[in-house]
């Protein structure tokens, strides 16, 4: 290596880990593959900006293929046949897997380091049977690997934090831990680094958790909405009636414009005024979405009440087969709002969980928020059933009679303290310490303290400002 020697600078916070770790139990997930294929030497601010862009362009590429299937695909089942309306996306399918294939000699293929989910197991195993012991006060006594952690920690180990202490005693070393071969035994004695994984991992769950309430509120644009629409004037001309299901295509819509605007105006922006090269961080940017998702219920609970009050003032409360002479096109603000605040907080929902889980386990990290997704989805079936055993007069068969624009605003006041608790959150979040091999040309050790939302971006270290 020359006159170099490989050291180890200790940097506090975020780093900008440009792969997966092919070392995951989950597979299939394409944006977490894409990230592995990014592993570099650039400086970490480049690799900062790269993937805040690639994040930003993958959801702008997913929502691109909704709004086609929405129109195109559906306008040709439609007046084509059903025989082209699913031709297409097989051809489409057909021609992403020619192109996975044709690509497959230049991906980066890197070596499994066995299941995270067992190193977790037997970290919470560890400490369980060390339950009753002392934790040192010094971290140093604790135990590390380097060689065995080496497969596992490409990017750097994680330095020991003084949170979750209980989960430390796996790392203290007692009698029977080693064999005379010197191998430690995992199911008694975890390492430092391994020990990390596992508080990272609980850290990061109930910001995580706050994307569950987020996916609940916007449920409703794919049950109650539709039931309102369909009551709705919805002729445009005198030939064609805007189909129900087919507003959503406005929120769709609305989240590919944010996510260009941002990508473009906003950050260039923001950059000027905080001087971050992210314009904001993850943290801002996630707290400014739930915040536009208050909005998007609040309108929503508006439009209902003015469409109840115009079924009223025509006689038609007892009527639910009749159209109110109110247009559907009131429903599109709160599908544009919605997809507005969708752009800021999904795209930092899933960056912040790929890059505060551990190295091991990034791409069931970027699982978890579609695990959010679908669990919210569920919530909003309990809630509506709570509400109808509660509250039965505001959900009927027959909504003009309903009081549906009071189920919304129930459920804004739930997102609004989801918002609250989102902030608190990010109050008491600590980010992962990472130790960061890299070339050094001195003979000491450097340890230097890098925020990691200077490295995502800026701010403090909450994140919100």
């Amino acid at each position: 290596m020359g006159t170099g020697r490989r050291r180890r600078r200790r940097a506090v916070g975020y780093i900008s880990g440009r792969r997966g770790d092919g070392t995951d139990d989950m597979d299939g997930l394409e944006e977490d593959f894409d990230q592995e294929q990014q592993d570099g030497a650039e400086a970490a601010k480049a690799a900062a900006e790269r993937k805040r862009r690639y994040f930003n362009l993958y959801f702008f590429t997913m929502g691109f293929a909704v709004l086609l299937a929405l129109t195109v695909v559906v306008y040709i089942q439609e007046n084509v046949g059903w025989g082209w309306g699913f031709g297409i996306p097989a051809i489409g399918m057909l021609v992403s897997i020619v192109v996975f294939l044709v690509g497959y000699p230049i991906y980066v293929l890197l070596k499994p380091g066995g299941s995270p989910f067992t190193r977790l197991a037997q970290v919470v195993a560890a400490a369980f049977k060390k339950r009753n012991a002392a934790v040192p006060e010094d971290p140093g006594m604790l135990y590390q690997d380097k060689e065995l952690d080496a497969l596992i920690s490409t990017n750097g180990r994680l330095l020991h934090t003084n949170q979750l202490t209980f989960f430390d005693r796996a790392a203290i070393v007692t009698p029977g831990d080693i064999a005379a071969s010197g191998q430690p035994n995992l199911w008694r004695l975890s390492t430092v680094h391994r020990v990390e994984e596992l508080k990272s991992l609980v850290r990061l769950l109930p910001i995580w958790s706050a994307g569950i309430m987020l996916a609940t509120a916007g449920s409703h644009n794919y049950t109650f909405t539709i039931m309102q629409a369909r009551t709705m004037e919805r002729h445009i001309g005198p030939h064609f009636q805007f189909p129900p299901a087919t507003l959503s295509i406005f929120g769709t819509a609305a989240m590919l414009v944010t996510l260009a605007f941002y990508d473009r105006v906003f950050v260039p922006l923001a950059r000027r005024v905080t001087g971050l090269p992210s314009g904001i961080t993850y943290f801002q940017r996630m707290g400014i979405g739930l915040a536009i998702s208050v909005l998007s219920v609040a309108s929503a609970a508006l439009v209902e009440t003015k469409r109840r009050d115009a079924a009223a003032r025509h006689g038609l409360l007892d009527d639910p087969a009749a159209v109110v002479p109110l247009s559907v096109f009131w429903l599109v603000p709160q599908f544009a709002v919605h997809g507005i605040g969708d752009a800021f907080s999904s795209v930092a929902h899933m960056e912040f969980l790929y890059d505060q889980s551990p190295e091991s386990m990034r791409s069931s990290a970027v699982a978890l928020f579609w695990l959010a997704g679908s669990i919210g989805s569920y919530m909003g079936t309990v809630l509506v059933t709570a509400v109808q055993r509660g509250r039965g007069e505001w959900l009927q068969d027959n909504i003009n009679r309903g009081r549906l624009d009071n189920y919304y605003w129930l459920v804004t006041c739930i997102t609004l303290l989801n918002f609250v608790y989102l902030l608190v959150c990010f109050h008491f979040y600590t980010m992962k310490p990472l130790e960061v091999a890299e070339e050094e040309h001195d003979d000491r050790d450097k340890e230097c303290e890098l925020s990691s939302l200077q490295k995502n971006g800026g701010g403090d270290a909450n994140g919100m400002v």
